[in-house]
């Protein structure tokens, strides 16, 4: 776990110390370290319901400024807590070269599940590692 992760858990911990932990318990596991504000542990569809409304929230204001500016607005798509998923594959693709610790992080089973599904190229990489190879490919 990387330290920002780590440390906004601990926050979030402290949080809910003071407001209480949630009174969910599945498959024995309790206490859980985010949950609503009933209590309850956050379910995929209610991560996916909060980050529409923060990109829809953006993108009317967006809409607004962009019209009083008379400028094209700059908005966000749609995207769920899966599409973050990838992107942190590929950032973790970018950023670690040994395939097995990345499989593990992500938690597959068979490699070309990460490398295939997960793992995409952004074009700033591809120029980066092209610019590493500037010098090298040539024998001399």
């Amino acid at each position: 776990m990387i330290d920002e992760v780590y440390d906004a858990f601990l926050e979030e911990y402290q949080i809910q110390k003071v407001l209480g932990f949630g009174t969910n318990e599945i498959d024995g596991f309790r206490n859980f370290v985010f949950s609503t504000g009933e209590g309850n542990v956050y379910t995929p569809e209610s991560v996916n319901r909060a980050i529409k409304r923060i990109y829809e929230d953006y993108n009317k204001g967006e809409e607004e400024a962009a019209k009083k500016e008379d400028r094209d607005p700059f908005l966000l798509p749609h995207f769920s807590a899966h599409h973050l998923r990838h992107t942190f594959c590929t950032r973790l693709c970018e950023n670690e070269s040994n395939l097995k610790v990345i499989q593990s992080v992500m938690g597959h089973s068979d490699i070309t599940t990460t490398m295939d599904i997960y793992a995409e190229c952004t074009a700033e990489k591809k120029q980066e590692v092209f610019a590493t190879l500037n010098g090298k490919i040539m024998i001399k």
